[in-house]
């Protein structure tokens, strides 16, 4: 592996659930898929603060934070059919990325998980030889 950045979030849930009242941030932070699938949920506060978390952990891990025209819906936390959870980035983040870094190819690994009170997500980049 040749790592080129990581990141971790946490993040109190009770915070996610007082954000998700506030008008207009479902829209600001989440890609319409994500809020399509998160109101498909019993548990929506826990599905919704695991991908905040996973977007800060990925900007945090790519050293920029939200800047450089960054946006929180340039980040997409999926699925696979397994379950596991997997980044998909806009066409726009990933010519950052590779201009940023340098690199042509490069992966993308992430992990989430929750309690009753909080959610954390780690993300690790990998540069493909």
């Amino acid at each position: 592996m040749d790592i080129i950045g990581n990141g971790v979030d946490i993040i109190k849930n009770s915070r996610i659930n007082s954000s998700l009242k506030i008008k207009g941030f479902l829209n600001r932070i989440f890609t319409k898929k994500e809020i399509k699938q998160g109101k498909k949920l019993k548990n929506k506060i826990n599905f919704y603060a695991k991908r905040f978390a996973a977007k800060e952990a990925f900007v945090k891990a790519i050293g920029t934070g939200f800047r450089s025209d960054i946006n929180f819906i340039d980040i997409e936390v999926k699925n696979y059919r397994n379950g596991k959870p997997y980044i998909s980035l806009s066409k726009k983040l990933k010519n950052f990325l590779k201009k940023k870094f340098k690199i042509k190819k490069y992966k993308v690994f992430l992990s989430l998980s929750d309690e009753k009170d909080y959610s954390i997500a780690f993300v690790v980049i990998d540069k493909k030889i």
